[in-house]
Protein backbone atom coordinates (compact mmCIF):
# COMPACT_ATOMS: atom_id res chain seq x y z
CA UNK A 1 0.00 0.00 0.00
CA UNK A 2 1.27 3.45 -0.83
CA UNK A 3 1.87 6.07 1.85
CA UNK A 4 -1.32 7.89 2.83
CA UNK A 5 -0.99 11.62 3.21
CA UNK A 6 -3.68 13.21 5.34
CA UNK A 7 -3.74 16.94 4.81
CA UNK A 8 -5.07 18.81 7.83
CA UNK A 9 -6.88 22.05 8.35
CA UNK A 10 -3.64 24.05 8.25
CA UNK A 11 -3.54 23.61 4.46
CA UNK A 12 -7.04 25.06 4.20
CA UNK A 13 -5.97 28.13 6.17
CA UNK A 14 -2.87 28.58 4.01
CA UNK A 15 -4.86 28.14 0.79
CA UNK A 16 -8.50 29.29 1.19
CA UNK A 17 -9.34 28.79 -2.51
CA UNK A 18 -12.77 27.09 -2.97
CA UNK A 19 -12.23 23.36 -3.43
CA UNK A 20 -13.35 20.89 -6.09
CA UNK A 21 -13.25 17.50 -4.31
CA UNK A 22 -12.80 14.56 -6.71
CA UNK A 23 -12.84 10.99 -5.38
CA UNK A 24 -11.45 8.35 -7.74
CA UNK A 25 -12.77 4.92 -6.70
CA UNK A 26 -10.82 2.55 -8.94
CA UNK A 27 -11.05 -1.19 -9.48
CA UNK A 28 -7.53 -2.57 -9.07
CA UNK A 29 -8.53 -6.21 -8.60
CA UNK A 30 -6.54 -9.09 -10.03
CA UNK A 31 -8.35 -8.94 -13.37
CA UNK A 32 -6.74 -5.54 -13.99
CA UNK A 33 -3.21 -6.98 -14.08
CA UNK A 34 -0.95 -6.27 -17.03
CA UNK A 35 -1.92 -3.77 -19.71
CA UNK A 36 -5.13 -2.52 -18.00
CA UNK A 37 -3.41 -1.42 -14.75
CA UNK A 38 -0.54 0.12 -16.74
CA UNK A 39 -3.00 2.13 -18.83
CA UNK A 40 -4.93 3.14 -15.71
CA UNK A 41 -1.72 4.41 -14.07
CA UNK A 42 -0.85 6.34 -17.23
CA UNK A 43 -4.32 7.91 -17.27
CA UNK A 44 -4.14 8.95 -13.61
CA UNK A 45 -0.68 10.48 -14.17
CA UNK A 46 -2.06 12.44 -17.13
CA UNK A 47 -4.96 13.64 -14.95
CA UNK A 48 -2.56 14.94 -12.30
CA UNK A 49 -0.34 16.57 -14.90
CA UNK A 50 -3.23 18.35 -16.62
CA UNK A 51 -4.61 19.64 -13.30
CA UNK A 52 -1.13 20.74 -12.24
CA UNK A 53 -0.76 22.80 -15.43
CA UNK A 54 -3.99 24.73 -14.74
CA UNK A 55 -3.15 27.72 -12.51
CA UNK A 56 -6.56 27.71 -10.83
CA UNK A 57 -7.31 23.97 -10.64
CA UNK A 58 -3.86 23.28 -9.16
CA UNK A 59 -4.90 25.07 -5.99
CA UNK A 60 -8.60 24.11 -5.97
CA UNK A 61 -8.95 20.50 -7.15
CA UNK A 62 -8.52 18.04 -4.29
CA UNK A 63 -8.03 14.45 -5.39
CA UNK A 64 -8.63 11.33 -3.34
CA UNK A 65 -7.81 7.84 -4.63
CA UNK A 66 -9.44 4.70 -3.23
CA UNK A 67 -8.70 1.32 -4.81
CA UNK A 68 -10.30 -2.10 -4.56
CA UNK A 69 -9.47 -4.95 -3.85
CA UNK A 70 -9.02 -4.84 -1.08
CA UNK A 71 -10.51 -1.42 -0.37
CA UNK A 72 -7.64 0.93 0.46
CA UNK A 73 -7.21 4.69 0.75
CA UNK A 74 -4.20 5.25 -1.48
CA UNK A 75 -4.25 9.06 -1.29
CA UNK A 76 -6.45 11.28 0.87
CA UNK A 77 -7.88 14.57 -0.41
CA UNK A 78 -5.18 17.12 -1.25
CA UNK A 79 -4.46 19.77 -3.86
CA UNK A 80 -1.60 19.26 -6.29
CA UNK A 81 0.48 22.04 -4.80
CA UNK A 82 0.64 19.78 -1.73
CA UNK A 83 0.83 16.37 -3.43
CA UNK A 84 1.85 16.75 -7.10
CA UNK A 85 2.29 13.04 -7.90
CA UNK A 86 -0.24 10.19 -7.74
CA UNK A 87 0.54 6.85 -6.12
CA UNK A 88 1.51 3.95 -8.38
CA UNK A 89 -1.42 1.53 -8.42
CA UNK A 90 -1.06 -2.25 -8.52
CA UNK A 91 -3.63 -4.96 -9.26
CA UNK A 92 -4.56 -7.76 -6.86
CA UNK A 93 -7.44 -9.29 -4.92
CA UNK A 94 -11.20 -9.34 -5.38
CA UNK A 95 -13.75 -6.59 -6.11
CA UNK A 96 -15.26 -5.30 -2.82
CA UNK A 97 -17.01 -2.36 -4.46
CA UNK A 98 -19.32 -1.52 -1.55
CA UNK A 99 -16.45 -1.24 0.91
CA UNK A 100 -14.49 0.97 -1.51
CA UNK A 101 -17.40 3.33 -2.11
CA UNK A 102 -17.96 3.58 1.66
CA UNK A 103 -14.31 4.47 2.19
CA UNK A 104 -14.52 7.11 -0.56
CA UNK A 105 -17.64 8.73 0.86
CA UNK A 106 -16.42 8.57 4.47
CA UNK A 107 -13.20 10.32 3.39
CA UNK A 108 -15.29 12.92 1.56
CA UNK A 109 -17.51 13.57 4.60
CA UNK A 110 -14.43 14.03 6.79
CA UNK A 111 -12.94 16.49 4.31
CA UNK A 112 -16.19 18.45 4.05
CA UNK A 113 -16.17 18.88 7.84
CA UNK A 114 -12.68 20.38 7.59
CA UNK A 115 -13.89 22.74 4.84
CA UNK A 116 -16.71 23.94 7.08
CA UNK A 117 -14.49 24.31 10.14
CA UNK A 118 -11.97 26.31 8.11
CA UNK A 119 -14.56 28.49 6.34
CA UNK A 120 -13.52 27.22 2.90
CA UNK A 121 -16.19 26.99 0.19
CA UNK A 122 -16.42 23.88 -1.96
CA UNK A 123 -18.12 22.78 -5.14
CA UNK A 124 -20.39 19.77 -5.46
CA UNK A 125 -18.09 16.76 -4.96
CA UNK A 126 -17.45 14.21 -7.71
CA UNK A 127 -17.21 10.45 -7.40
CA UNK A 128 -15.65 8.53 -10.29
CA UNK A 129 -16.37 4.80 -9.95
CA UNK A 130 -14.53 2.53 -12.41
CA UNK A 131 -14.72 -1.28 -12.58
CA UNK A 132 -14.03 -4.07 -15.07
CA UNK A 133 -16.23 -6.69 -13.42
CA UNK A 134 -18.86 -7.52 -10.83
CA UNK A 135 -18.71 -6.81 -7.09
CA UNK A 136 -17.05 -9.84 -5.48
CA UNK A 137 -15.46 -10.50 -2.11
CA UNK A 138 -17.33 -7.84 -0.17
CA UNK A 139 -20.61 -7.67 1.73
CA UNK A 140 -23.79 -7.53 -0.42
CA UNK A 141 -25.46 -5.62 2.42
CA UNK A 142 -22.66 -3.05 2.40
CA UNK A 143 -22.97 -2.70 -1.36
CA UNK A 144 -26.70 -2.04 -1.11
CA UNK A 145 -26.20 0.49 1.69
CA UNK A 146 -23.66 2.44 -0.36
CA UNK A 147 -25.83 2.33 -3.48
CA UNK A 148 -28.66 3.88 -1.45
CA UNK A 149 -26.25 6.38 0.11
CA UNK A 150 -24.92 7.54 -3.26
CA UNK A 151 -28.43 7.74 -4.76
CA UNK A 152 -29.61 9.94 -1.86
CA UNK A 153 -26.61 12.25 -2.21
CA UNK A 154 -27.10 12.56 -5.97
CA UNK A 155 -30.82 13.24 -5.53
CA UNK A 156 -30.13 15.98 -2.97
CA UNK A 157 -27.40 17.44 -5.23
CA UNK A 158 -24.63 16.69 -2.77
CA UNK A 159 -22.69 14.51 -5.22
CA UNK A 160 -22.05 14.05 -8.93
CA UNK A 161 -21.24 10.45 -9.80
CA UNK A 162 -19.57 9.10 -12.94
CA UNK A 163 -19.90 5.29 -13.11
CA UNK A 164 -17.55 3.88 -15.78
CA UNK A 165 -17.37 0.27 -16.99
CA UNK A 166 -14.07 -1.14 -18.28
CA UNK A 167 -14.32 -3.88 -20.89
CA UNK A 168 -17.10 -6.33 -21.78
CA UNK A 169 -17.32 -7.96 -18.33
CA UNK A 170 -18.11 -4.76 -16.42
CA UNK A 171 -21.36 -5.04 -14.44
CA UNK A 172 -23.25 -2.13 -15.97
CA UNK A 173 -26.39 -3.07 -14.03
CA UNK A 174 -24.73 -2.43 -10.68
CA UNK A 175 -23.13 0.77 -11.98
CA UNK A 176 -26.60 1.93 -13.11
CA UNK A 177 -27.89 1.50 -9.55
CA UNK A 178 -25.27 4.00 -8.36
CA UNK A 179 -26.54 6.58 -10.85
CA UNK A 180 -30.31 6.24 -11.42
CA UNK A 181 -30.51 9.58 -13.22
CA UNK A 182 -27.56 9.07 -15.58
CA UNK A 183 -26.67 5.91 -17.45
CA UNK A 184 -23.20 4.49 -16.77
CA UNK A 185 -20.73 4.67 -19.61
CA UNK A 186 -18.42 1.98 -20.95
CA UNK A 187 -14.84 2.93 -21.78
CA UNK A 188 -13.78 2.47 -25.40
CA UNK A 189 -11.12 -0.22 -25.08
CA UNK A 190 -8.54 1.01 -22.59
CA UNK A 191 -8.89 4.74 -23.29
CA UNK A 192 -8.07 5.77 -19.72
CA UNK A 193 -5.91 8.67 -20.87
CA UNK A 194 -8.71 10.06 -23.02
CA UNK A 195 -11.15 9.76 -20.11
CA UNK A 196 -8.84 11.47 -17.62
CA UNK A 197 -8.05 14.20 -20.15
CA UNK A 198 -11.80 14.89 -20.41
CA UNK A 199 -12.12 14.76 -16.62
CA UNK A 200 -9.29 17.24 -16.08
CA UNK A 201 -10.90 19.72 -18.49
CA UNK A 202 -14.22 19.30 -16.67
CA UNK A 203 -12.59 19.92 -13.29
CA UNK A 204 -10.82 22.99 -14.67
CA UNK A 205 -14.13 24.34 -15.98
CA UNK A 206 -15.75 23.91 -12.56
CA UNK A 207 -12.81 25.49 -10.72
CA UNK A 208 -13.25 28.67 -12.79
CA UNK A 209 -16.90 29.05 -11.77
CA UNK A 210 -18.50 30.21 -8.52
CA UNK A 211 -19.56 27.59 -5.95
CA UNK A 212 -23.29 26.97 -6.38
CA UNK A 213 -23.33 27.92 -10.06
CA UNK A 214 -24.52 25.32 -12.57
CA UNK A 215 -21.65 24.27 -14.83
CA UNK A 216 -22.34 22.63 -18.20
CA UNK A 217 -19.88 19.83 -18.86
CA UNK A 218 -18.46 18.91 -22.25
CA UNK A 219 -20.78 16.03 -23.05
CA UNK A 220 -19.72 16.09 -26.70
CA UNK A 221 -16.20 15.28 -25.55
CA UNK A 222 -17.46 12.02 -24.03
CA UNK A 223 -17.51 10.58 -27.56
CA UNK A 224 -13.72 10.53 -27.47
CA UNK A 225 -13.53 7.86 -24.79
CA UNK A 226 -16.95 6.26 -24.18
CA UNK A 227 -19.06 3.78 -26.11
CA UNK A 228 -22.28 5.62 -26.95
Amino acid sequence: MSEIMKIGAEDLFDNPTPRVPVALCLDCSGSMRGVPINELNAGVRMFYQAIDEDEIARFSAEICIVTFGPAELEADFATLDVRPQPPVLSASGNTPMGEAVKLSLDSLEHRKELYKESGVDYYQPWLVLMTDGKPYGGSPEQLNRQIDRVARMVESRKLTVFPIGIGPEADMGTLQRFSPGRSPLRLQGLKFSEFFSWLSKSVSRVSQSTPGDKVTLDFEGIRGWAEL
